[in-house]
Order: C-alpha cells, then structure tokens, then sequence
C-alpha cells in the first residue's frame, strides 16, 4: 500500500511533466516562424513582402499582368491574411511561347475577369516550400485563389510538376509570409480555355443560313406568314434597316428573327457590356451618355443583337463630341441621327477594315442612316473615315469586340457629305426689288407744269 507522502509525490512529478510539454511546445520552432510572420497577419505589406520581391523581380511579364489585371488589391488581402505560394512562369513563356491570339484575349478590356481568373490560378493560399512536395510517384490536390484546383506532383528522377508544368526554380524567392517558384510555363485553367475557345470559333454566334426563306409583304416589310421555326443562330429574316424601331427611336419594333422571341443572342447584356467597358476605357463618356440617357439607343441595339443582328459603332472619343454646337443637338432626333450615321450594320475589327483599305483603296460602308455611306481609306498607316474638315482617324481600335458588336474608337464626329457641304456653301443673297418711277414724257411735263400755273393739275391723275 502507497504512503500518502508517495502518493503526493506521483502528483507532482506528473504536473511538472505536462508543462514542461507545454513549454517546449510554445518554444518549438514551428511556433517562432509563425510568430515571425505575424507581420504579416497584420494586413500591412512591408518592404519584405513576397508581393514586394514579385514585383522586383526577373519575372517581369507576370508582375506587369498582375498590375494590369489589377489584382494587387487581392493579393495584398491574401498575404494579410496567410502565407502564399506563386508559380511564376518565366519570361519566354509569356513572350514568345504563348499564342499571340490568347495573349491579346487576355489583354482585352471585356475579358478582364478571364486574365484575373488565370493569374490567381497561379497562387495558392498556403506555403508550400520545396521540401514540402508530394514524395515520389505522388500527388496532392492544392486550391488556389480562382477556386480551381492544382495537382502538385514528385518523380522518381527528382523533378516536380505542378499540373502539366515543371518547377525550374523551386524556391527562386522565399519571404516569411510566402515562396515563389518558378516554372517552365503559364497554367491555364479549363473555364479560361473554354471562353477563349468559344470567342476565337463563334460557336456561340454560328451562323445557320435558313433553307426556305419566308415572303416579305412589299408594303409593310412583314412577314406574310409566319416563319417556321429557325435554328439557334440563323440570320434574321429582314434587313436591318426593316427591323429598326419607326421614327428616331420612339418605340421597339419588333423584328422577326431567329425563333422570334425565343431570343437566341442576349443583345441586352452585351450592349452593357460594351457600355461598361467604353466607361472603364476612358475617354467615351459623352457616347455612353448618348446611348443610354439622351437617347433609347442602347435599348434599341440591344433587341437587334437579341434578333441576330451585328454591329460596328464607331465611336467619337470625349474631345470630339465636345466640339458638337447646341444647334446640331437640339433639334428633334438630332442626337439619334448622329449616332446612326455611326453605326455600321456589318461586324468589322481594325484588322478586317485596315485590310479592305489596304487592298481596295476606298471602302463605303453602310450606315444604319439611310441613304447615307461612311466613306474609309488609308492615312497615315490607319483607317480615315469622312473626307476633308468632317474626317476622324481610327483612334482607339478594338475598344470592343465579342463577335456581335465591334466598338472602334474615332477622333472625330463624322456627318454625310452632303450636310457638310449644305452647312460649307454661301447663302445666296436676294437682290432688293426697287420699284422705278413710271417716267413722264417731256409734252405731259411742260402741260402739267402749264395746269399747275392755272391751278387745273388736280383735274389730271397723269399730273400728280
């Protein structure tokens, strides 16, 4: 039987041995690094940083993606939060590996959520260093920043992957609150690809020509009976000048297209697309203002691209707009007009119309102002559009471009020849009638004159 003095010892030496576990536990060296890079748990980024050693180093193509996607903000919040870990591709991957088609989707202003979406793909929210890689013939599933998921692989022969690129610089920069690793080349994730893929083959805007095309009503440019159901993606039935709303934008006309209302495009959405991304270019604020608050444009552009319909707008930058006088907006349907005489019904990029000026000199292209061309021919290595005093210069090529709508940008406002010539021609000056005198005869005047002495002149109207 256990003494009470042994008992009380056991007590103690048992109580000593769980805080001596608990010392070495807080003193362990796991402990000190996250202490270390509290920091960074701050949410203040220090000189330090593993955005700041980014951003300074030799992998310059993906720290000038990473400010232009503007994701500095986030990453700054990730860091603030935990460590990090970057695969930067190398320079030449971006440069010249890439496919130039996919570099320039990517740098596109509509597509910015695609170049965000790609580059946070690359950073996973946690520390991965080299030694912490899946051991030989293994792999680990790691989510990143996009949500998308990374397969970090080991290999019998000593190298690493991470999904189909290998680790050429493992641990090329460390900091305490993340690593930087440097691989062969740019990942990309599978919804990235698949948006580039559906821009560069139309999928979604193929078009089905019909096989029977429905009879027109000479006189109401209607339809005489209804259309059989068309295909998604068809071409509309009518012109456009046949679907465009009466009047200058006074009401929605319908206009019969693919499926009719079954609305196989969503024209509404991406003219606020393009709205927005005019906004966020700068500089076209005036147009914008235009088309959604002086006018019912976008409303009207909207259903034609919702009816299978496309468009080129070409679109004068905020300097030339401000040059327009009150008298050329006030008049009723001015604004409408001007914007018409801006609108191409056909889809053209800054390549297709440089070409076709290039090839056949001068180009008329029409206008959704009928009967109204826009005349465009080379100048100076780009597309002038007008002749003379009313001509504007491409100045913003492909602000917009989603295989429906094409916004270029112009440096002038453009008005048909034939009101600049009405508006440059002197006015006629009507000559004043003067009213001559009938005059009298020499006899009627000496006989008047001999009346007058008798005082008899007022007996003759003639003498008066």
């Amino acid at each position: 039987m256990d003494s009470p003095i042994h008992g009380a010892l056991k007590l103690l030496f048992t109580v000593f041995c769980m805080v001596s576990v608990v010392v070495v536990a807080v003193a362990s060296p796991e402990n000190s690094a996250s202490r270390s890079s509290s920091p960074a748990m701050s949410g203040q980024i220090n000189s330090n940083s593993i955005l700041v050693a980014l951003l300074d180093s030799h992998y310059t193509e993906l720290a000038e993606l990473v400010e232009k996607a503007m994701l500095l903000q986030t990453l700054e919040d990730a860091v603030g939060n935990h460590n990090i870990t970057i695969f930067a591709p190398k320079n030449e991957a971006l440069e010249r590996d890439l496919d130039p088609e996919f570099k320039r989707f990517l740098l596109e202003p509509g597509n910015l959520k695609s170049l965000q979406t790609l580059l946070m793909f690359h950073v996973i929210p946690t520390r991965i260093r080299s030694n912490d890689w899946p051991a030989h013939s293994k792999s680990a599933r790691q989510s990143t920043l996009s949500k998308h998921v990374l397969h970090l692989a080991g290999h019998h022969s000593g190298e690493k992957t991470v999904d189909l690129a290998n680790v050429v610089h493992p641990d090329a920069i460390t900091r305490p609150d993340g690593v930087i690793h440097g691989i062969e080349r740019l990942l990309i994730p599978q919804s990235v690809q698949d948006d580039f893929n559906r821009r560069r083959n139309l999928q979604v805007i193929s078009a089905v020509k019909p096989e029977g095309a429905p009879e027109v009503d000479p006189r109401t440019h209607r339809l005489k009976k209804p259309a059989p159901p068309a295909e998604a993606g068809s071409p509309p039935a009518l012109p456009i000048y046949d679907a465009l709303a009466p009047g200058p934008s006074l009401a929605p006309a319908p206009a019969p297209g693919p499926g009719g209302a079954h609305r196989h495009f969503n024209g509404e959405r991406q003219v606020k697309d393009f709205i927005q991304t005019l906004l966020h270019y700068g500089g076209y604020n005036e147009m914008a203002d235009i088309l959604v608050n002086l006018t019912s444009l976008a409303t009207e552009m909207g259903r034609l691209v919702s009816e299978g319909y496309v468009l080129t707008v070409l679109a004068p930058n905020d300097e030339a707009m401000a040059k327009l006088t009150t008298d050329q907006l006030s008049e009723p349907g001015a604004p409408e007009q001007i914007m018409y005489y801006h609108l191409i019904p056909e889809y053209q990029t800054e390549e297709s119309m440089y070409n076709a000026v290039r090839r056949f000199g001068k180009v008329r292209y029409d206008t959704l102002r009928l009967p109204h061309k826009v005349v465009a021919q080379e100048a100076d290595g780009s597309v002038k559009f007008g002749n003379g005093d009313g001509s504007a210069y491409l100045f913003d090529p492909d602000i917009y471009t989603d295989g429906r709508i094409s916004v270029q940008g112009i440096d002038g406002v453009l008005f048909p020849p034939e009101e600049i010539e009405a508006k440059n021609a002197p006015k006629a000056v009507q000559p004043t009638k003067v009213v001559a005198k009938p005059r009298r005869g020499k006899l009627l005047e000496v006989t008047c004159r001999m009346l007058r002495t008798f005082g008899q002149d007022s007996s003759f109207t003639a003498c008066h």
